[in-house]
């Protein structure tokens, strides 16, 4: 009986690395999930995964960036470190005229545009009860500074103010604006 247990051994090794390989191979083939975006990318980019296997780390968006809202963020072991991005709570995209960033990416990370409505980094959520018309004041900082306008974000009678989601492009001016701490608009990452 003794003699017979290397086999068994052999036998069950063989069977467990015949259901365990093909499904790490599985898994090294792509199946993992793309990685979370951190922040706002600037205008054009192309989805996360993507983007941090193309972006050339260059800066070229943020020397051309006329609000200086591009910034090559630092993330120390994470994929994302070096790469282009932007914090609405310091400066937000004020989708200049011509887009420059978009045209001044040599990777084709950032896929140039010529109009603002193909922007897409992002969509302002308002908080109801951080709001300042929530309180009684007629606070309109959010609608006055958003560079799309009222087809973005409106206000309705006293209430605070509605996001269109189809037409709001996730600039973050709303954000950078919004007067409340914590704020009471902030972009979230789509």
């Amino acid at each position: 009986m003794s003699e017979d247990l290397p086999h068994r051994r052999d036998f069950f090794r063989e069977a467990l690395a015949g259901i365990v390989k093909p499904l790490a191979e599985c898994f090294q083939e792509g199946s993992e999930p793309p990685p979370d975006r951190l922040f706002l990318r600037p205008p054009g980019a192309i989805d996360e995964g993507r983007f941090l296997d193309t972006c050339y780390r260059c800066a070229s968006c943020v020397e051309v960036c006329p609000a200086k809202a591009i910034s090559l963020r630092h993330v120390p072991s994470h994929p994302a470190d070096g790469t282009p991005g932007i914090d609405p709570d310091l400066a937000a995209c004020v989708v200049c005229d011509g887009l420059k960033c978009t045209h001044a990416c040599p990777s084709g990370a950032l896929v140039p545009l010529k109009r603002a409505y193909e922007i897409d980094m992002g969509l302002a959520m308002v908080s109801a009860e951080r709001c300042l018309r929530a309180q009684g004041e007629a606070c309109t900082e959010c609608v006055d500074k958003c560079p799309i306008g009222a087809a973005a974000i409106r206000i309705a009678n006293d209430g605070p103010p509605n996001v269109s989601a189809s037409a709001c492009i996730g600039c973050g001016v709303c954000q950078l604006h919004c007067p409340t701490q914590p704020k009471a608009v902030v972009v979230e990452l789509v």
